[in-house]
């Protein structure tokens, strides 16, 4: 990416030029007369401006929108979705300010017609135009290594030099001194390439310690970085999956030694020693799609069962009289948690004898904890109901690997070594893994169809499975309706 007053005359002459021509564009005789027959536009006036009015008009405009857009002309690392969501936001800045000028002086008015016209003009190009300018062939390539292991930030600074990154300089936990003892106890490697200098530690080839991993996103803003490094000694810890999440939040991209990069997902045909670690694996298209889903499902579904909800919570307290909700942590995206909440299905405080653990019921088993209540609620997933506003909200999909409890996940994940990878998509309601009736009590089968969705995941494919899902809840309500149930 450009970075300085480079980026920034780029930007707001972009956005001035695109904006010229599209009111230019609008003000064509034969556009206007075009949209006039339109039933709804037909009631604008046509009256295209000419002479100074019209370069009063241009200039107006011009200035209104490339005063909204300053927040994007800052040289900061943003995903391509964040882009798009922030360009539009300030575009209907724009085309409000542009419409209230209008309402209190006519002097300086831009024609209604106009004004609508150009809007949609603007919601397409402007968006494309930064997205344009984060270009990977604009990118300056400037990268920093970020690890634990000095030994291993040695290797991959020597490769990224030889591929002519721009290294700004590595991060590493703040220490006083290098580790001196290795993995055996004996002296580790990384005490012969460094050493303490300016209260940080200094490589021989001469790429300085810039900061603590704590300070990894300030580094991302500040320096303007397009690549992270990643150089852990162990990639299952939860300081490599935070870097990875920092570099999603970020848009910056992702790179490993393809010795270390056993936990992560890889872009497909990847040739280097250091490897493109596929951070966001949907495409932009099929993502918007797939976020529109979601809250169309979720929200359309909280609505619509609503006189389900209310009967549901009514059956609980009269069953139990306990609480109708109850929380638990999963985990999500790169790792991090989040609170989820469902019907009770089980006995107030469950597990405060037994800990955490799988229901029996996964195994096809009798849970004891489980209430009447809960019973058909699990048998009819009408538990997972709540669930639907950890969709809307975007901590959850429709579709996505079901998200376990972190406790589940980290003993799983010593005995499955693909469990990690299950990260690098948002978590969701039902997935291959569901409607193939595997649970976690399967974790080497659940990981198989797990990474399967990964790599053929698709709008089309989530619409395959949220069908199969639905059919699935209407035959097991059935079951229960007809006394056929297992």
């Amino acid at each position: 990416m450009d970075t300085g007053w480079r980026y920034r005359l780029a930007s707001v002459g972009g956005v001035a030029a695109l904006v010229g021509l599209a009111v230019m564009l609008a003000n064509n005789g034969t556009v206007q007369a075009a949209a006039s027959a339109v039933p709804v536009l037909g009631r604008l006036p046509v009256d295209p401006p000419a002479g100074a009015e019209f370069v009063i008009e241009v200039a107006l405009t011009a200035a209104v929108v490339a005063g909204a857009f300053v927040p994007l002309y800052k040289p900061r690392p943003r995903r391509i979705l964040d882009i798009v969501a922030l360009a539009h936001k300030r575009t209907f800045v724009a085309v409000f300010a542009l419409a209230t000028i209008g309402y209190f002086d006519y002097t300086y008015k831009v024609p209604r017609l106009t004004l609508v016209l150009i809007t949609p003009l603007l919601l397409l190009v402007l968006p494309a135009w930064f997205v344009w300018l984060r270009r990977p062939e604009a990118r300056s390539e400037r990268a920093i290594v970020v690890g634990d292991d000095l030994t291993e930030i040695s290797r991959v600074t020597r490769i990224a030099r030889e591929m002519d990154l721009t290294l700004l300089g590595y991060l590493f936990p703040t220490r006083t001194e290098p580790p001196r003892q290795g993995p055996a106890g004996g002296v580790d490697e990384s005490e012969n390439i460094a050493s303490v200098a300016d209260g940080g530690i200094e490589l021989d080839d001469g790429v300085e310690q810039i900061g603590g991993l704590s300070r990894l996103e300030d580094v991302l803003v500040t320096h303007d970085v397009d690549t992270v490094i990643l150089a852990f000694g162990e990639t299952d810890r939860a300081e490599f999956f935070g870097a990875l999440d920092a570099c999603y939040e970020h848009g910056v991209a992702a790179k490993a030694h393809r010795d270390t990069a056993d936990a992560v997902l890889l872009a497909e045909d990847d040739p280097e020693t250091l490897v493109d670690i596929d951070i966001e694996p949907w495409d932009v298209q099929d993502h918007i799609l797939k976020r529109a889903f979601d809250v169309a499902f979720s929200g359309i579904g909280l609505i619509g069962l609503s006189p389900i909800i209310l009967a549901i919570a009514a059956a609980i307290k009269l069953d139990d009289g306990g609480s109708i909700l109850y929380q638990q942590e999963r985990t999500a995206v790169f790792g991090e948690t989040f609170d989820v909440y469902k019907f009770r299905s089980m006995v107030e405080d469950a597990e405060s004898a037994t800990g955490v653990k799988i229901s029996d019921e996964d195994e096809g088993g009798i849970d004891p904890r489980v209430t009447r209540v809960g019973r058909v609620l699990r048998q009819t997933h009408l538990d997972e109901i709540p669930q639907l506003w950890a969709v809307f909200s975007g901590k959850m999909s429709v579709v996505g690997p079901r998200p376990e409890r972190p406790e589940i996940d980290a003993d799983i994940q010593h005995g499955v070594d693909d469990w990690p990878k299950r990260w690098f998509v948002k978590p969701g309601l039902t997935g291959l893994a569901q409607i193939n009736d595997v649970t976690g009590k399967e974790p080497d089968q659940k990981i198989r169809y797990d990474l399967q969705y990964i790599k053929r995941q698709s709008f089309n494919v989530d619409m395959k499975i949220v069908m199969r899902q639905i059919w699935k809840v209407l035959v097991d309500a059935a079951a229960i309706v007809t006394g056929k149930q297992e």
